[in-house]
């Protein structure tokens, strides 16, 4: 009897074993990619730069100390992107494009778990990515710049991290699964990175409707973050309100939980004068904090939602 059983579970494999058999194959191909080597080299050069830089530019000086730089670090907008066009660019639309669909779907699993699976080897990624990266980040800004403050707080940044990158994995899926081709969904992605890229500081400095910035992924619109003491209000940095910005919200929410945040707008330029800025509205950074948060959630489930409705209802061709 135990015999049978055994054969029916060789036979039979569960739903569990299934799933990692897709994670597997998921995070094999990705590591076979190239490309996806690349950006890990390139990203660990960019943060080589940022930790050297300093004491070059020193010219044999020590570099000023900067015990936040570990806790303030981060992929940034342009990480975000490129992490996840790399990483799902061809996730789905490069199985049709290269006929592996086929075979794929030949095996005891369904399209559901097909894209879940891929959708959790891309988690590992990232997370193993960003962790390592987080950790030479650490390790390399403490001997640049000296004992680092609030160390504890650096996951509460490689979370921040992830759930913005994956703002724009569901944004690539999205446009993959819907066009099947790698191309599109690279060139798709990449034409809308820029548009908000580029627009999202023009309208956040000069346009009284900054506020429709907090609703689109990307960096959202800037403000001054403040620590209100009776009648004063000292600034203590910037706050954004986008996607994007998720991470340092985090950080300056803990460090300040009772802060605000000023958005203004530039008015009249008189040179040699600075330009007059003027006050639109404030919000508390708590409020801040949570918007972004809730956006970046909705446009994940709702660009994965259509990600998986596209790859379930697709037809393959042999």
């Amino acid at each position: 009897m135990s015999a049978v059983r055994r054969k029916q579970a060789r036979t039979n494999p569960s739903w569990t074993t299934r799933f990692w058999a897709i994670v597997k194959y998921e995070l094999l191909w990705n590591i076979r990619k190239k490309k996806f080597l690349g950006m890990v080299i390139v990203a660990f050069v960019f943060a080589t730069l940022g930790l050297a830089l300093p004491v070059i530019l020193s010219q044999g000086q020590p570099p000023s100390q900067n015990p936040d730089y570990a806790v303030s670090s981060g992929a940034g907008s342009l990480g975000f992107f490129l992490f996840a066009l790399v990483t799902v660019m061809n996730s789905i639309s490069g199985e049709f494009e290269s006929g592996t669909i086929v075979p794929l779907l030949t095996k005891p699993v369904s399209r559901t778990m097909v894209f879940l699976g891929k959708l959790f080897a891309a988690f590992i990624l990232l997370l193993s990515t960003y962790s390592v990266l987080f950790l030479y980040t650490t390790i390399g800004a403490t001997i640049v710049y000296g004992p680092q403050n609030n160390l504890h707080l650096v996951p509460l940044t490689l979370l921040g991290n992830i759930l913005s990158t994956f703002v724009w994995i569901a944004i690539v899926l999205a446009i993959g699964s819907l066009s099947k081709s790698s191309l599109l969904a690279a060139l798709g992605a990449f034409g809308i990175f820029i548009a908000l890229f580029i627009s999202a500081p023009i309208v956040s400095a000069f346009s009284e409707q900054s506020w429709i910035l907090t609703y689109v992924p990307g960096n959202g619109a800037s403000g001054t973050l403040a620590i209100g003491y009776g009648n004063q209000s000292i600034p203590v940095g910037s706050a954004s309100t986008g996607s994007d910005s998720i991470a340092a919200n985090l950080i300056n929410y803990v460090l300040y939980p009772s802060s605000n945040v000023t958005f203004s707008k530039v008015g009249e330029f008189r040179p040699p004068e600075p330009p007059q800025m003027i006050e639109l509205y404030v919000e508390p950074l708590s409020l801040v904090l949570a918007r972004s948060i809730a956006v970046a959630v909705t446009y994940i489930l709702a660009f994965l939602f259509i990600s998986w409705f596209a790859f379930k209802q697709a037809q393959v061709l042999e």
